[in-house]
């Protein structure tokens, strides 16, 4: 059963240019000059129930004007979305208890009081059974190993701490669909291992839906089956991982150790030599070329051992990213915070 759908959605915004210069300023008085910026162009999806996808694209391609657009924070230009059968925008209260949204750079918790407190300030919001509040928190913080912080003011929490917090705060009125930028920004590794950890975990018990938005690929590879790659307000890939490797890595690395301990001088005539740590050197190669690469090298060098591997998922994502770039005057960029709070 389809919980998103989205059909033609578009989010533009109109920017006030400001002139350098005093006088500049004082014309601007009168006379004002603006710019139009298309955060998104118009991208259709459809996202079924339990499912945990991935968006992913550079700053400014509009994955966060998404997510903000399906939990009602702003209001589209153009297009259409039902959430759980709910237009987002309209913010009725219905909704707002079925969803939930954790910006990994905005905080929902009170700075200064303990995590209990805001827990108490949600359950009111939500009108959360005392019975039921307590056994979720309760379920919670068990497995986030958070229970002994609860009475900690916020702001002396680390931030892999106050991440885990948070989401706790965004899952106690146990929402059907939960919409996640950035959890996991400035973290440590061990706290995003944490943090995935239990992402995982709970997806898998509560069958709910997640979208997520990341720079990390390991939250990608650790969480999400599924990958919507945006770039310019558009949608570019939506599948599998395993799917954009397929249909954008026209490469492989090639990992060779040689025997007597050296590195062939002429190894740049089968590839491109991108590491060299004798005995060990990696070449990257066409993937149609990697068998006769192969034979080449085997029948060449020495070799003790051989592997071959896609590249990593960071320069095939990186490489999408720049294929479908947009040049500055196409006037597609990231949309200033101020503006995307409206």
């Amino acid at each position: 059963m389809a919980i998103v759908e989205i059909e033609g959605l578009a989010k533009s915004y109109r920017i006030y240019q400001k002139s350098e210069g005093l006088w500049a300023s004082v014309r601007g008085l009168v006379h004002r000059r603006y710019r139009t910026v298309e955060a998104v162009r118009g991208i259709d999806l459809t996202v079924e129930q339990g499912e945990f996808v991935a968006f992913l694209g550079p700053n400014g391609a509009g994955k966060t004007t998404t997510l903000k657009l399906l939990s009602g924070v702003i209001s589209p230009s153009g297009g259409e979305a039902r959430v759980m059968g709910h237009v987002p925008w309209k913010r009725e209260n219905a909704y707002r208890r079925r969803f939930a949204l954790v910006m990994g750079q905005k905080n929902q918790l009170w700075w200064d009081l303990p995590a209990a407190e805001s827990f108490r300030l949600h359950q009111q919001i939500y009108r959360i059974e005392p019975s039921r509040f307590e056994q979720t928190r309760d379920e919670l913080t068990a497995l986030l190993d958070v229970r002994h912080l609860l009475s900690q003011p916020v702001r002396e929490l680390s931030l892999g701490e106050r991440m885990k917090m948070e989401l706790i705060a965004a899952l106690l009125h146990s929402p059907d669909v939960l919409f996640l930028d950035e959890p996991t920004i400035g973290l440590d590794v061990i706290a995003q291992y944490n943090i995935q950890t239990f992402l995982r975990h709970y997806q898998q018990l509560r069958k709910i839906t997640i979208l997520l938005t990341s720079h990390y690929m390991k939250d990608v590879l650790a969480l999400c089956r599924r990958v919507v790659i945006i770039a310019a307000g558009r949608i570019i890939h939506d599948g599998s991982l395993s799917g954009i490797v397929n249909r954008y890595g026209g490469q492989k690395v090639v990992s060779l150790q040689f025997a007597d301990g050296r590195i062939p001088a002429d190894l740049a005539r089968f590839g491109e030599v991108i590491a060299e740590e004798p005995p060990r050197a990696k070449i990257r190669v066409e993937r149609r070329l990697v068998p006769d690469v192969l034979s080449g090298l085997l029948s060449s060098f020495g070799v003790e051992d051989v592997s071959v591997e896609d590249p990593p998922l960071e320069e095939i994502i990186a490489e999408i990213f720049t294929r479908n770039g947009e040049p500055p005057e196409r006037q597609v960029g990231q949309v200033p915070e101020l503006l995307k709070e409206e």
